[in-house]
């Protein structure tokens, strides 16, 4: 029989331990365990939440990784043209983990109506464009049917339309910019068939998706010219590990570059969630450590006559360590227990509620994303609960230095 086990068990039910003077000290305790649980999963998923949602945003607009012409231009119109008639296209056989290879073509605009005008970026998609992104985004109308021999059908986004006040089905006259200041400009009648909403504002107020057959005309190339390719990718962690295997798998006159390597500032300020979130869990533990500390301090000193007994029938000091760190374990056991239901609570609320919203001009996105991955939960659980008893090894040496001889005087 665990005789250590069944003693703190009786501690814990007994009605003077739900009294004694220790009792609110241990609920602080539990408190403080469960407090910390619950911002250390929501800084954990709302970390991860908006690093996805940023990443996935990026991607939808740009693509993993973008194959140009190999030259010093690195704005966003397609200068010079790449033949369609690649190796790689339409799938590169030699890579695994690539999802679509899609061709584009961007040409500088300016969409002008009676009382206003807004300049854009025209990007011009195939039939091989992989839609899953702005399906998930869009709000209105439906998505542009390139499969007819000639379309006028775009994709505009909520911000140009409030702009410039337009609506649906709306004629939109766009005036293009030839790369050559030789060249006059050129004016189309395009249609606005569909309206999306990223929140991701630095794309949202200029990208308007099109037809590449209309910047082919533009810029007088064959329907076997396009202005580059962009790579989806399967698993996103896998970024520059196969952005350096299609560089080395294109032809020399070709450039492969990562959206991590076209904005770098970004995504080293999405790197910078990670150290945020270590520094609130390692805060944390610490907290609650310290706490659960106190609280075990306090329960051996109000158990000292018991102890004085216990060594004087001839338990052993690391028996009798045993028994309060049982009764500590238990609460944090509880406060594990209270801080998942309530944190998880939260996160589910926001997740399919999204109450608590965020500026897409400074966070790119509307409302606090969140990602909720529970083998990340399981090790922050497991964590917290090896680190707290950890912490708590120590400061029950001090059984060691109660003599039952001046114990049991005071029982």
């Amino acid at each position: 029989m665990n005789y250590e086990l069944f003693v703190a068990k009786r501690i814990i039910s007994g009605k003077e331990h739900k009294s004694s003077i220790s009792s609110p000290i241990i609920k602080i305790a539990i408190a403080a365990i469960s407090l910390g649980v619950i911002i250390m999963l929501i800084a954990i998923a709302t970390g991860e939440g908006l690093r996805e949602k940023i990443r996935s945003k990026m991607s939808g607009f740009k693509g993993h990784i973008q194959i140009t012409k190999y030259d010093a231009n690195n704005s966003d119109v397609s200068v010079m043209p790449i033949s369609k008639n690649q190796k790689f296209y339409p799938t590169f056989s030699n890579i695994k983990g690539i999802k679509n290879v899609q061709v584009y073509a961007n040409q500088v605009g300016l969409i002008r109506t009676k009382t206003d005008f807004e300049g854009i970026v025209f990007k011009g998609v195939s039939t091989d464009y992989d839609w899953t992104f702005f399906k998930e985004y869009l709000i209105a109308g439906r998505i542009p049917d390139f499969n007819q021999k000639r379309t006028r059908d775009v994709l505009l986004s909520k911000t140009i339309v409030n702009r410039l006040q337009l609506q649906l089905n709306d004629t939109i006259n766009v005036t293009f910019f030839k790369s050559k200041a030789s060249k006059l400009p050129s004016n189309r009648k395009l249609v606005i068939t569909g309206i999306y909403n990223t929140g991701f504002l630095e794309f949202d107020k200029n990208i308007m998706i099109g037809d590449i057959r209309q910047v082919q005309r533009l810029n007088r190339w064959s329907e076997n010219e396009v202005g580059g390719f962009e790579v989806i990718l399967e698993n996103f962690d896998e970024l520059q590990q196969k952005g350096t295997e299609i560089y080395k798998e294109i032809d020399a006159t070709l450039d492969a570059t990562t959206i991590a390597s076209n904005y770098p500032g970004l995504f080293e300020w999405i790197e910078l969630f990670d150290n945020n979130t270590w520094f609130i869990i390692i805060i944390m533990i610490l907290v609650a450590g310290i706490n659960m500390i106190t609280a075990l301090l306090v329960l051996i000193l109000e158990r000292i006559p018991m102890v004085g007994i216990l060594k004087a029938m001839g338990s052993s000091n690391w028996s009798i360590r045993k028994i309060f760190l049982y009764n500590a374990s238990y609460l944090i056991f509880v406060g594990l227990f209270w801080g998942n239901l309530i944190g998880l609570l939260l996160l589910f609320l926001q997740k399919y509620g999204g109450f608590i919203t965020l500026d897409p001009a400074t966070y790119y996105v509307s409302e606090v994303p969140i990602s909720i991955d529970f083998l990340t939960i399981v090790f922050v659980n497991i964590g917290t609960l090896v680190l707290c008893f950890l912490m708590l090894i120590i400061p029950s040496v001090i059984i060691t230095k109660i003599q039952p001889s001046k114990s049991i005087r005071f029982a």
